[in-house]
């Protein structure tokens, strides 16, 4: 008896199952811790993106009595003013998240071009670009804070601003020295020869080898970031009050740590955890890309 066969073009199996396929493989012997990584970093970034909706109070409104303990009105108790901690530390995770990302997002954008400049082209406009890049290396990220505070008023979006501009010197060393063992390359001596332009060899070699190294990256630096943010509100140089800021919610409770411990202890566990989180993540990240 004859059996019906049909055809299914190849183009279209392709096509509605790259993105299957893709995910399977990348996932495919990735171990249960990096499972858990990845699952809590998504549930931490919903958290953060939702924090003012998940927040039971306004985080600028008194709520309570000052100082009052954790209890069943306010989980994580209140501050000195009578305001909700819990709901300040949620919007102050958002901010100290997003932050570390606009940072991330500048010097990968920024960096990763200079970068991809410097080693695509060589010469003297390499050496031009890294002079520069070096100059801004020496730069020590807290005091140029300080300047930049000092120069354009305290601001939150002016820290960021200040370690900005001395964090995207590292993405353009990452991205030039990718991009240079990527020229030296065979294939793209092949591609060189078989007469491939510069700006395709950019465009579908040079630029998507230098990716994996730069997410790496990209995903330990958010925790040193949130790290590094929080430390400089700490320091005075957050956001302004009342804004719900990690670092400067742990620097004004300090004074009552014996009395009420919660204020401070709650801003730097958020820290911590956030710190935590990204950190595992990255790692399973960088262990997955490697073992490719």
């Amino acid at each position: 008896m004859a059996v019906a066969e049909y055809y299914v073009p190849t183009g279209l199996v392709r096509y509605r199952g790259r993105l299957g396929l893709a995910t399977r493989q990348y996932f495919q012997g990735t171990p249960v811790a990096g499972y858990i990584a990845f699952g809590a970093l998504a549930v931490l970034f919903l958290v953060t993106i939702f924090a003012r909706q998940i927040a039971p109070f306004d985080p600028l409104l008194a709520v309570g009595k000052p100082m009052s303990a954790p209890s069943g009105a306010n989980l994580l108790g209140t501050d000195t003013v009578g305001r909700d901690v819990l709901s300040r530390v949620l919007c102050g995770m958002q901010t100290s998240w997003f932050g570390a990302l606009a940072v991330v997002a500048f010097s990968v954008v920024f960096g990763g071009l200079v970068g991809l400049v410097a080693g695509a082209s060589g010469g003297w406009v390499d050496t031009v670009l890294m002079r520069i890049t070096d100059a801004f290396l020496a730069l020590p990220g807290p005091i140029l804070a300080l300047a930049v505070v000092a120069a354009l008023g305290r601001s939150y979006t002016h820290t960021l601003i200040g370690v900005a501009i001395v964090w995207w010197p590292l993405y353009a060393r990452i991205v030039r020295s990718e991009v240079r063992k990527l020229r030296a390359s065979p294939h793209m001596e092949a591609a060189r020869v078989g007469g491939v332009s510069r700006r395709r060899q950019l465009r579908r070699h040079l630029l998507p080898g230098a990716v994996p190294v730069t997410i790496v990256t990209a995903s330990l630096d958010v925790a040193a970031l949130v790290l590094m943010l929080a430390s400089l509100s700490f320091l005075g140089l957050g956001a302004p009050q009342p804004a719900p800021e990690l670092g400067s919610m742990s620097a004004q409770g300090v004074t009552y740590i014996f009395s009420a411990w919660w204020i401070p202890i709650m801003p730097a566990a958020a820290v911590a955890l956030i710190a935590i989180v990204a950190n595992f993540a990255g790692d399973a990240l960088r262990d997955r890309i490697r073992d490719r």
